[in-house]
């Protein structure tokens, strides 16, 4: 059972270094993009199901702000920083859908170190500039995020003041 759980932390640190790196490597061209024109994706993992009233739609959900979990902050922050919108992703596939019909150039991605990897692969195909804040709490349910961490990717890439 040890070999499981070192295979799959090893796999983790992998996936970490590679999004570290991506990070770095688009963050000037991320910051060059106006807030209006990148979207925000954050799972599904993160909602309160017992309270959340988000809507639904075909592979994501719209938050309403009821304020019980995490993504009702992040969305009043998307909205005041001016970005495109927020999605919260029933599945991973979903994000490339999305940013065909938004004709976004930019996404800044919330996820656990295995979906970020597999975003900045997919989206570099479409030429799409990607930044990742990883959630501070993994799992498949009740996850959650660094919501410093978030503000950090939209504020200081945005070159707003925080």
């Amino acid at each position: 059972m040890k070999l499981c759980k070192d295979a799959g932390k090893s796999k983790e640190n992998v996936c970490k270094a590679f999004t570290d790196k991506q990070n770095k490597l688009q963050a000037k061209k991320f910051a060059s993009v106006p807030s209006d024109k990148c979207i925000v994706v954050a799972p599904h993992c993160m909602r309160n199901t017992v309270v959340c009233v988000a809507a639904e739609k075909e592979g994501y959900y719209i938050c309403k702000e009821c304020g019980g979990c995490r993504i009702s902050e992040i969305s009043k922050l998307v909205k005041e920083l001016n970005y495109k919108a927020l999605y919260v992703l029933k599945g991973g596939r979903a994000i490339k859908n999305i940013v065909k019909e938004q004709n976004t150039r930019a996404v800044v991605g919330i996820a656990c170190f295995f979906e970020g990897e597999q975003a900045f692969k997919l989206l570099k195909d479409e030429n799409i500039i990607v930044q990742f804040v990883p959630l501070s709490k993994d799992g498949c349910t009740a996850t959650d995020t660094n919501l410093q961490e978030v503000e950090i990717i939209l504020k200081n890439n945005k070159n707003t003041e925080l």
